[in-house]
């Protein structure tokens, strides 16, 4: 006789937050007495700073009549960067509510689905913003991501999310843009942690000369004095209104689907072939880490899902086998590596950005520098609360 089972099998409750889904799976993890875990406490920190409601209204307000003031006498007001996610789509969808003029900028780096590219192409052909395509070097780019998967850290898509943050960079500051959208909601996404995603500059030049013993030549980079320079020298700030609103992801996608016949891609960050893999096959067969638990944690402490519902989605698959294997001939055949090298790479001891050269003891040792540059929006603030503090 069996009896049945009211919580998901392979989680033991003692190991997750009371409060969320993050467990002891997630290096650098820490609960408290009421075993509530740190992403938490961060979760709560975040709200003080970007309240929503009336306060939340407020805020935007007051940011777009910033961005336009700031927007005076020149072409745009402002860049979106587009994936074909929800996210940036949503973005660029309210920012044309709000009267806003966009030039909205995509870094192709070879792997959109079909999906995306109709997500993409809507943002110019409905909501009528210029749009602008930036390529990557496809050989080096490559050759990038292979250096990270042989390198052996769960970082393996931080060249895409460099490569995006800097494109958007220089773009603004060639065609003399102030401010830059960004899509992102705690709220929604949450809050990676370090351990899971460390992203920075030097960290890509290390990884990539370690395994190519070449210095990067095509590749949009991004450093802090890079970062330092944008924002000082070029004026150029990154604003989050998504962060002051109520913002949910299911119902932001239907209300694209009816207004703008916007494609649902079928999955967290699904719009890119490679990232698909990535999380649902690299990252939870060689590093145990199943990236689900930081979105649905978020969507838990926001109150748009029970963290009941919550462990019942992480008990189900990921993805199904029969398009993992399809998307693992696709990856493998367009980087340039056969099985045999693949599989030396799962089976290759567990590195982390520990292993590698890294802005990070002079981030901790500058942190009150870079606190102050944070409150200042000369540094997203992401930087203090994630890797100095």
């Amino acid at each position: 006789m069996t009896t049945q089972q009211t919580e998901p099998s392979e989680y033991k409750l003692n190991t997750v937050c009371t409060k969320c889904v993050m467990d002891l799976t997630v290096s650098g993890i820490e609960f408290d007495d009421n075993r509530i875990c740190n992403f938490c406490k961060l979760h709560e920190t975040l709200e003080k700073k970007f309240p929503i409601g009336k306060k939340g209204k407020n805020a935007i307000d007051k940011l777009m009549n910033t961005i336009k003031r700031r927007g005076e006498k020149k072409k745009y007001d402002c860049i979106v960067g587009i994936s074909g996610g929800v996210d940036s789509t949503y973005i660029a969808f309210l920012a044309k509510k709000w009267g806003l003029r966009v030039l909205a900028v995509h870094l192709d780096n070879g792997w959109n689905s079909k999906e995306a590219e109709h997500n993409i192409q809507i943002v110019a052909d409905k909501l009528y913003f210029d749009l602008r395509i930036e390529k990557v070097n496809w050989d080096e780019f490559r050759k990038l991501q292979i250096a990270f998967l042989k390198a052996s850290v769960p970082d393996i898509e931080i060249p895409t999310d460099v490569g995006i943050y800097s494109t958007l960079y220089k773009v603004a500051a060639e065609e003399k843009i102030p401010s830059i959208l960004n899509g992102h909601s705690f709220r929604q996404e949450g809050t990676s942690p370090i351990s899971w995603s460390y992203m920075e500059g030097k960290y890509i030049d290390s990884v990539y000369k370690e395994f190519t013993g070449k210095k990067l030549k095509y590749f949009n980079n991004i450093k802090v004095k890079d970062m330092l320079y944008y924002s000082l020298f070029k004026g150029i700030k990154v604003y989050s209104p998504l962060e002051y609103i109520d913002y949910d992801k299911k119902q932001a996608g239907e209300v694209l689907k009816d207004t703008l016949s916007w494609k649902d891609y079928g999955g967290h960050h699904f719009e890119s072939i490679y990232t698909r893999f990535v999380s649902s096959y690299i990252l939870p067969t060689k590093f145990n880490i199943d990236k689900r638990k930081v979105s649905l944690s978020a969507k838990v402490r926001s109150g748009k899902l029970s963290r009941k519902e919550a462990l019942k989605i992480l008990d189900e698959e990921y993805y199904p086998p029969k398009r993992i294997k399809k998307d693992k001939e696709a990856v493998l055949d367009r980087i340039g590596i056969n099985d045999k090298e693949f599989e030396q790479i799962m089976i290759s001891p567990i590195k982390s950005y520990n292993d590698y050269k890294t802005y990070l003891t002079t981030i901790k040792r500058f942190k009150f520098f870079i606190k102050i540059a944070c409150k200042l929006k000369l540094l997203p603030e992401i930087l203090y609360e994630k890797y100095a503090k």
